[in-house]
């Protein structure tokens, strides 16, 4: 399955509480990506919180973002990538 970076910004700031109730909003996330074929793998917030770097394994970006309009998420770019692990030259 490809893999993907998907850019967002967040103007007002990522606002998921470290509560039940934020927890539920993920995993509505997670079932929302599923019908599309995408897996939300995970994601990286800038200390603003205003920029997220999400990981995603899904078919193509048409996919992601489906997904991505389905759970109400910007989209700023998607881009597909692979693996550079340093220790692949030993």
């Amino acid at each position: 399955m490809p893999r993907y970076v998907v850019e967002r910004t967040f103007p007002e700031g990522l606002g998921i509480p470290a509560t039940e109730e934020g927890a539920a909003a993920c995993l509505n996330v997670v079932d929302n990506n599923a019908d599309e074929g995408v897996t939300w793998v995970h994601s990286y917030v800038s200390d603003d919180k205003g920029k997220t770097f999400c990981v995603y394994d899904g078919p193509n970006p048409e996919s992601i973002r489906k997904a991505a309009t389905r759970n109400g998420l910007p989209v700023d770019r998607i881009t597909r990538v692979s693996v550079l692990d340093p220790y692949f030259y030993r």
